[in-house]
């Protein structure tokens, strides 16, 4: 049964709110794909904060319409899935991972701040670490020289308390 027209535009103003504060989009051909496998999919955007919808294409176009996004309405034939997220990289990577462990869903194209993205650079933009992941890296890089230097001090006060205490033995041994 078709949405009436007041449905339709309840769905378009939920879908353009997300579009709204959106960083990508990434869309999907579904085609095929059991109902529990979906449910894993869903399941796994909502566990990352990903908006995962499947809107017909003629509302998903009005949803995008005058957005960065707009680039991305020559994509949207076919049975789709639409992945939207707040986070640059979140959207591409479920549906990446997803896209490996099941053949039937088959990426089709994604937009990254108003960037148009093939299959390859939806690939690329997932491959990207998480966020949490860089600021953990650019920590550990930060830290690293300050870490080295107490390592350094340790070990110089270390080497210091080993040769004071060797200096009172030897003035024993000279004195015998």
């Amino acid at each position: 049964m078709g949405l009436n027209l007041n449905d339709k535009k309840a769905v378009v103003e939920e879908v353009s709110a997300k579009v709204a504060t959106a960083q990508t989009i990434v869309v999907a051909e579904y085609r095929g794909i059991q109902v529990s496998h979906l449910t894993k999919l869903r399941a796994a955007a909502r566990s990352q904060g990903v908006y995962l919808r499947v809107l017909k294409n003629t509302l998903a176009r009005r949803s995008v319409e005058g957005t960065q996004f707009a680039p991305l309405a020559d994509a949207m034939t076919g049975p789709l899935i639409y992945s939207i997220s707040d986070d640059a990289v979140a959207a591409a990577k479920v549906i990446n991972d997803f896209a490996k462990t099941n053949d039937k869903l088959v990426v089709k194209a994604g937009n990254y701040a108003g960037k148009q993205l093939d299959v390859a650079g939806v690939t690329a933009l997932a491959s990207i670490p998480s966020r949490e992941v860089l600021i953990s890296q650019l920590l550990g890089v930060m830290l690293a020289p300050v870490s080295g230097f107490a390592r350094g001090l340790a070990a110089l006060a270390a080497k210091k308390g080993e040769g004071s205490e060797a200096a009172p033995a030897a003035e024993e041994t000279a004195a015998a």
